[in-house]
């Protein structure tokens, strides 16, 4: 059951189900405003068609024309929205820059709209890849976050292909302050505590997390750890979590949806199913954020200076010494 501040609810799609009619919307429909009792966020669980810019940025043109009349005031894609995950030598194909980013621009353009999060491999002046995710408003790029953990194990290749970041800034917009995590962001519990001590109220976690495993229950084994996961981050961090993750095939490989957001009690307060493409639509009450935060002064009692030198200490001795064991 879920807490009784929560609205949430979802609804299943196709790309049928979208509207087909101009792109144009209302205007004022979906606009930010300052900060208030509530914000209700769209969270768009997709299946991108791999290394197609063109039809994914169609794609993301009527979600976010459905969400806008449904009033949300954010719309948040998963990790990689507009390529796909399993690119490969694909990536410097579909890469954009941000100097001249000519397939964002309908994006933008709905952004005056709408706010929204989009993944994608963002291509630098020197010619490096990222997979980053970017915060779009009022027709400008306010804000990108660069992956900086980029799994490289298992499946995973990602350390291949792109760059990683060096860099977790939180961000301020007309409906309150957000940090951006690409998946395996998460894993590493420094990303989130930078990013709430940086002020983040909301932390938007875009993802491509592939099914593995079943739990008890009939559950995917993945799902289960990364609820898990989410409800620590969001307790300890006194923050709402907001998991966007894919859903669909590529190269054999299952990803598993699951997305649904954590208040800063550590509950879930709505969710998606894990298999099928879905709008989720959530109210997420600051009321909520308050009372925890009192309840739990975990973000004033850190003692930054501490870890600050404790961090310059370790970084100071050899890596075999920090590393038991290692090479």
């Amino acid at each position: 059951m879920f807490p009784r501040d929560a609205v949430c609810y979802h609804h299943p799609f196709t790309d049928r189900h979208f509207d087909q009619g101009s792109s144009a919307m209302k205007p004022g429909q979906g606009r930010g405003e300052r900060p208030g009792r509530s914000l209700r966020m769209a969270m768009a669980q997709i299946e991108p068609v791999l290394g197609d810019v063109e039809a994914n940025v169609a794609m993301h043109l009527r979600i976010a024309r459905d969400a806008a009349r449904r009033g949300a005031r954010l719309l948040v894609f998963p990790e990689l929205s507009l390529t796909g995950y399993r690119l490969q030598d694909l990536v410097p194909e579909v890469a954009v820059t941000l100097a001249d980013p000519g397939p964002l621009r309908p994006l933008l353009e709905a952004s005056r709209r709408i706010p929204m999060v989009v993944g994608m491999v963002e291509e630098s002046e020197g010619h490096r890849y990222y997979n980053s995710g970017l915060y779009l408003e009022g027709g400008r790029i306010r804000h990108v976050h660069r992956k900086v953990y980029l799994p490289t194990y298992g499946m995973f290749e990602e350390g291949r292909y792109f760059a990683a970041g060096d860099a977790l800034r939180s961000f301020r917009t007309r409906a309150g302050r957000f940090g951006i995590l690409i998946c395996e962001d998460l894993w590493h519990a420094s990303s989130a505590l930078v990013l709430a001590q940086d002020g983040a109220d909301y932390l938007l976690v875009i993802s491509n997390s592939p099914t593995r495993g079943i739990d008890t229950g009939e559950v995917p084994a993945s799902q289960s750890i990364w609820m898990d996961l989410l409800k620590v981050t969001a307790r300890l961090q006194t923050v709402y979590v907001v998991l966007v993750n894919r859903v669909g095939f590529e190269d054999g490989i299952h990803f598993g949806g699951g997305s649904c957001v954590i208040d800063p009690y550590g509950r879930m307060t709505g969710g998606a199913g894990p298999v099928e493409s879905a709008l989720l639509m959530c109210e997420l009450d600051r009321g909520v954020l308050r009372r925890a935060r009192t309840s739990y002064p975990l973000l004033r009692d850190e003692r930054l200076p501490v870890l600050e030198r404790e961090v310059r200490r370790l970084l100071e001795r050899p890596a075999t010494a920090r590393h038991p064991g290692a090479p």
